[in-house]
């Protein structure tokens, strides 16, 4: 535990923006999970946009780094695509 002021206030505001990234993950996770289930191909398609503007906030805050949200939405573009592919056959 921590004796100067300093310090403590650190602690306190490492506690709120461990809140605040954990809820962010955990939409991200959330909607990612209902986007992979067996919804309508329509339905998956207005979802990606929510997904894609969640994980652009989630990388402009630095909750998660750049990269991994341009892979995540990388691959869940491709899901829908896949999707997409088989459902036209």
């Amino acid at each position: 535990m921590p004796q100067h002021k300093s310090p403590m206030k650190r602690m306190k505001t490492d506690k709120k923006r461990e809140a605040r990234n954990n809820y962010v993950k955990r939409t991200i996770k959330t909607l990612a999970k209902k986007f992979r289930s067996e919804l309508p191909v329509e339905e998956k398609q207005k979802m990606l946009d929510t997904l894609y503007a969640q994980l652009d906030k989630a990388a402009k805050k630095g909750v998660i780094h750049k990269r991994t949200a341009s892979r995540r939405k990388s691959r869940l573009a491709a899901s829908l695509n896949k999707e997409l592919s088989t459902a036209k056959k």
